[in-house]
């Protein structure tokens, strides 16, 4: 893939050692750079953009919100890289698979998946996981890098029989690219020039450890070289950016040209405004300033200024997709809420035969139930 770079520095905070080859089409208040190409999609698709990272940003707010209330398992934020996400998914043709991680529940959505069933598994219940047949979705992978091997392993399935119209996206994080899972499978991904696009969420911590502390490498995007496929770096805070290229890489997986490769590595230079999970802390180990300087490239402001600037978006259609998004996030905690699941369940498929320490916990909360019922758990959480 050859893009050149659309901006220069400048816009990029500076924790960030930037180089010349970062893709970007806005600036950081969402100005089309000079010298920048807009993707070629409709009015629609931008709206459609838009809205699903707006839908995003307030599904993890919820989410932390009711994680913090105890009606929620531990939950991996993604505000801050909501934009690429979506992007990347939007990016995909309806035949393509995805294969996300842990945080990855924007990019899920987009790509099928119901609202409702992103929280129920973290309500405990179990089929939550479950993926419908007719959406092509992996289930989220919580061992780190593991499904890059994997990924590269469904892809070069379906080139053996023939499938060129589809490709196979995997997200992977930061962090990732020092497990070995990770070369194994650009390593063979280069070998047998698989139609798979690895999309490395670079958000610049691997829980508390920091970017530079990951790799002596300049750039993620440059391991691409090491294993004979294509490598490009994004503004992954850049909606228009990470789609675009997404698309690009998309295109050359499933229909390469002469001398192309079908693989890409692509880094989506990001950052994660919030924890790692709801069991971390982050102020322990970064700095406010930091989070400030990267605040001011927010992707839902960057792509709402400029949808106004061209006329797309207006108060009032801003006004009617924040109250449709509301309604719908609602209606998902509402019927994830009223999925039944039995507390026996916490209990199943951790050991082969149950201990007895388990068991005493599993009866006590039974005879807690039968003596006070459900309804006064729920009424603890309200």
């Amino acid at each position: 893939m050859n893009m050149k770079n659309e901006a220069g520095s400048k816009d990029v905070p500076a924790a960030v050692r930037e180089d010349s080859d970062l893709v970007q089409v806005l600036d950081a208040e969402g100005n089309v750079l000079p010298q920048a190409s807009v993707p070629d999609i409709s009015d629609r698709q931008l709206l459609e953009l838009y809205e699903t990272i707006k839908l995003a940003r307030h599904f993890d707010q919820r989410a932390i919100s009711f994680q913090r209330q105890g009606r929620l398992a531990t939950y991996a934020p993604m505000t801050g890289q909501e934009g690429s996400q979506v992007a990347t998914s939007l990016a995909l043709a309806e035949q393509d698979w995805l294969f996300p991680t842990y945080r990855e529940h924007a990019a899920k959505y987009a790509h099928g998946m119901d609202l409702a069933s992103l929280f129920e598994p973290l309500r405990g219940y179990r089929e939550g996981y479950a993926i419908p047949d007719d959406v092509n979705v992996m289930p989220e992978y919580i061992p780190i890098a593991t499904q890059v091997p994997q990924a590269m392993g469904m892809a070069w399935g379906h080139k053996l029989q023939g499938k060129t119209d589809t490709a196979v996206l995997c997200h992977l994080g930061d962090g990732a690219t020092s497990e070995g899972d990770f070369h194994e499978g650009l390593n063979f991904a280069g070998v047998f020039d698989v139609p798979a696009v690895f999309v490395c969420n670079n958000n610049q911590w691997a829980i508390s450890v920091p970017r530079e502390r990951q790799t002596a490498s300049e750039t993620i995007a440059e391991k691409a070289q090491a294993y004979g496929i294509d490598g490009v770096r994004v503004d992954g805070l850049d909606p228009l950016a990470v789609y675009k290229v997404a698309s690009a890489a998309l295109e050359e997986a499933r229909n390469p040209g002469p001398g192309e490769l079908r693989p890409t590595l692509i880094e989506s230079v990001q950052y994660r405004f919030g924890a790692h999970t709801t069991a971390d802390d982050p102020s322990v180990y970064r700095d406010e300033s930091e989070e400030e300087a990267w605040r001011d490239r927010d992707p839902v402001d960057r792509i709402e200024t400029y949808l106004y600037n061209e006329g797309i978006l207006d108060s009032d259609l801003e006004s009617e997709i924040q109250d449709s998004i509301e309604q719908e996030v609602s209606e998902a905690i509402e019927t994830a809420e009223q999925t039944e699941t039995s507390p026996d369940n916490i209990v199943e498929h951790v050991y082969e035969d149950v201990p007895a320490r388990l068991e005493e916990q599993r009866d006590e909360l039974n005879r807690l139930r039968e003596k006070y019922d459900d309804g006064a758990f729920s009424e603890v959480l309200e």
